[in-house]
């Protein structure tokens, strides 16, 4: 098995998707000669020409827009933004359009597009550069978006994405572009729609997606320290989601924390806590906890490691189940 990172799975699956299919485009800011900022369409352009691997002016809602017109004539574009926050522009087109062009049209028109957003903190990054913005897109329905943590699920989810009939938001964990695993390319992992439990564990559950997951894999193990057994499941397809396999975990356990880094309130975690707690009432030997990001823009390079969740604040809120349930 090959030493890959996320950043060369992603490349890779852009790769292949162009090479299998005709219909399949790849455009943004920087993407064609300078293969993009974190250089994930590198090489792109020059292998498969300016007329699939494209730069475009910086214009976020051109972009999408132009991907909209695509996708209802049959191609299937997958742009990227950037970075997350440089998506805002494009939020108009996003969730006028591009989310409810099959429910305007009675399922006549599909918008078979991918929406690439870097997104997250953990580089140094100032504002507009380190968002975690997966609620806004969640909150809107006729999106999918999806949230690999590992290198296998960056390539088999976003093989996926191209595929899906509808569009996809696919957000990427900018600090983990340069994480590596042992991974032979291709590789098809769980579908989009389905949870995985990372770790397995007893006495409670971390529940976490995108970069968040890494940071509690770290806690589980740290918690054997603390003589707890922690199980790890990994989100991976915020919508649709996949409720069996979290919420069996949650009744297994009995206690659980959301782990995320965006800001807890009106959140992707508020919703997962909400739903943890209405379908496993009778199983909780304590309140559902959540372990998230500040509710304030984001901080400055110096400070981001206060903002970020952290294995010690998961250990903490860990530390606090067991004391409820005592």
């Amino acid at each position: 098995m090959a030493t890959t990172s996320m950043a060369q799975a992603i490349n890779q699956a852009l790769a292949d998707a162009l090479a299998e299919d005709e219909r399949v485009l790849v455009f943004g800011e920087d993407v064609g000669t300078l293969g993009g900022v974190f250089r994930i369409t590198d090489g792109l352009a020059a292998k498969y020409g300016e007329r699939r691997c494209f730069d475009t002016p910086l214009a976020e809602s051109g972009i999408v827009g132009m991907a909209v017109g695509m996708a209802m004539h049959g191609l299937r574009p997958v742009v990227e933004m950037q970075f997350d926050a440089f998506a805002y522009p494009a939020f108009e087109q996003i969730v006028s359009h591009v989310a409810k062009m099959r429910n305007r049209t009675r399922g006549r028109v599909s918008l078979p597009m991918v929406i690439r957003a870097p997104y997250g903190g953990g580089i140094g990054g100032v504002e507009h550069h380190s968002d975690s913005s997966e609620a806004y897109y969640a909150h809107t329905p006729g999106l999918t978006v999806v949230a690999p943590a590992t290198v296998a699920d960056a390539y088999s989810l976003l093989r996926a994405a191209v595929a899906w009939p509808d569009p996809v938001i696919f957000l990427e964990p900018k600090r983990l572009y340069w994480s590596k695993e042992e991974v032979t390319l291709p590789v098809h992992a769980e579908p989009i729609g389905r949870a995985v439990v990372r770790r397995g564990g007893t006495d409670a559950t971390l529940v976490a997606y995108g970069p968040s997951v890494r940071v509690a894999l770290a806690a589980a193990e740290a918690a054997r320290e603390e003589g707890w057994d922690l199980e790890v499941v990994d989100v991976r397809s915020i919508v649709p989601l996949d409720e069996e396999t979290l919420v069996a975990s949650v009744r297994r356990t009995g206690r659980a924390v959301v782990v995320a880094e965006a800001p807890g309130f009106a959140s992707v975690a508020s919703e997962l806590t909400a739903l943890l707690a209405e379908r496993c009432f009778h199983a909780l030997a304590a309140p559902v906890l959540r372990v998230t990001g500040f509710d304030i823009p984001y901080p400055s390079p110096k400070l981001e490691h206060h903002h970020l969740p952290d294995v010690e604040r998961v250990l903490d809120a860990v530390a606090a189940l067991q004391w409820e349930d005592a």
